[in-house]
């Protein structure tokens, strides 16, 4: 599987300029380390301001960088001033280096120098076909930071990307960032990502899902290469991993992953990680990586506010400006108020009605355009959908929850259903103490005044062995709700 690094760019032909770097480069190291590393196992070329190199695979890759990073980069901004080098993996290139290796052909014949447009096109699209036929894209694009719209809904977390960025390890080691569903984590922790290769060209960084780091985690298993596994993640700079919750309840990678956490923190390294949820609400992660991730900065993403979404319509209709009435646009901001998703999803249904009917949309037309759409999203929540859930959370069981039993660990989560059962339920109060137990209308009256004043309060409760913030605890048990 080809790891989810390095940024990917459309190569453009410049053959001077790369030929006058490959003479360079092979002045500087030498004749034998470049034809020994440059011309059996890379290829170079120019995109824009951008060096690439690209070997064939992370080891590779991770080895050729610490040893020829400072030489590539200066032999770089010899030939391209202000250039920066990306180093990325082709796996095509592991496949054909044994064959250029073994051959007897002259090294003319495989020079990285001498090798024409055609067979580096050539060799190109044979890889980018051999990966749609397997399925998967031929690269990732990465979200910009000057695309990520600042709002009261996430300044803190946008302000401690920057600094992350422009100063990597210096301050918020681990930076750990947690929201909902459709916030801007996955666009955050991208937008690091490119920042860092933007301000700080000379560090590796990486990029991954934790599915990703999973998955190789597993392989590297497998094959007996663990070596080479945790040589490419703990001698990187920066680490990024999106979705870290997929580890939770995975003890294995969690240790593996704890034991690269330390090996990048005890040096100084940067780590960034997001989730869904906070630290202290993956109920499956280990003790010792929650600690670490509550030692950096947790910052929460809300979901964005009125003005923000205001702002985040304008920004996606820019290429369509004047194509979409301003009450058209307000309207799309106040409805469709969860995720920054969902507005894009409304926005592609008023753009698609657009090209159909060549018309400018206006409010009249989005309500109508879009009213299948938010029908279509209705999510109706019934008793036992919080009853799993609060039993999910807590691992109680129905038959507790329904009891007579007032000990703390199960007429909180009760008074916490009932709660939830008048907030997201149209079920009378009798109902919900029917439901829960054959209980009166003053019971469910009393805990539904309850849990408002812990809320209020900002109160936290004790359960498996750790405090939660209630907030936290109510948002999670929500986003199941809501999500189905």
């Amino acid at each position: 599987m080809q790891p989810d690094i390095l940024a990917n760019v459309q190569p453009v032909s410049h053959d001077e300029s790369t030929n006058c770097f490959l003479d360079a480069l092979r002045a500087k190291i030498g004749e034998h380390n470049f034809q020994h590393w440059f011309v059996s196992r890379s290829q170079v070329s120019l995109s824009g301001s951008t060096f690439n190199v690209s070997v064939g695979s992370a080891f590779l890759s991770t080895w050729m960088h610490r040893k020829f990073s400072s030489d590539v980069l200066a032999t770089a901004r010899e030939i391209v001033p202000g250039c920066t080098v990306d180093w990325a993996i082709d796996e095509h290139l592991e496949a054909t280096s044994d064959t250029d290796n073994s051959s007897e052909a002259s090294p003319a014949s495989v020079s990285v120098v001498e090798a024409s447009t055609k067979q580096r096109k050539a060799a190109r699209s044979a890889s980018v076909t051999s990966a749609k036929a397997a399925g998967q894209r031929e690269g990732r694009r990465f979200s910009k930071l000057d695309g990520f719209i600042q709002g009261a809904c996430n300044e803190l977390a946008v302000t401690a990307a920057r600094q992350v960025a422009s100063h990597p390890g210096e301050r918020f080691s681990p930076l750990y960032i947690h929201g909902g569903v459709g916030v801007g984590k996955t666009h955050l922790a991208e937008a690091i990502y490119c920042e860092v290769r933007k301000q700080n060209p000379e560090m590796q960084a990486v990029f991954m899902t934790a599915e990703s780091f999973g998955n190789q985690f597993t392989h590297a298993l497998r094959n007996q290469s663990l070596p080479s596994f945790r040589a490419r993640f703990r001698n990187v700079d920066v680490l990024i991993i999106d979705d870290i919750g997929f580890l939770n309840g995975k003890p294995g990678m969690q240790e593996e992953f704890l034991h690269t956490f330390e090996q990048l923190s005890s040096h100084g390294k940067q780590v960034v990680v997001t989730a869904d949820c906070h630290p202290r609400l993956m109920s499956k992660m280990s003790g010792e990586l929650t600690t670490r991730f509550l030692c950096g900065l947790v910052s929460r993403l809300e979901a964005p506010d009125l003005q923000t979404r205001r702002q985040i319509v304008r920004l996606k209709l820019q290429p369509f400006a004047g194509q979409v009435s301003e009450d058209a646009m307000d309207f799309v901001a106040r409805r469709f108020a969860h995720s920054v998703r969902e507005l894009e999803g409304a926005l592609n249904t008023l753009l698609t009605w657009f090209a159909m009917t060549k018309k400018k949309v206006s409010v009249q037309t989005a309500r109508q355009a879009l009213s299948e759409l938010e029908r279509d999203c209705i999510r109706v929540v019934r008793l036992p959908d919080i009853e799993a859930a609060i039993c999910n959370l807590f691992g109680i069981d129905s038959s507790d929850l329904k009891s007579d039993k007032r000990t703390r660990s199960v007429s909180q989560p009760r008074m916490l259903a009932m709660f939830l059962a008048r907030r997201h339920t149209q079920a009378a109060y009798k109902e919900i103490g029917d439901f829960f137990g054959g209980r009166n209308h003053s019971t469910v009256v009393a805990a539904e005044k309850k849990v408002d004043t812990w809320l209020r309060a900002e109160k936290e409760l004790t359960f498996a062995g750790r405090n939660w913030h209630l907030s936290d605890v109510m948002e999670s048990i929500e986003q199941q709700l809501l999500a189905g």
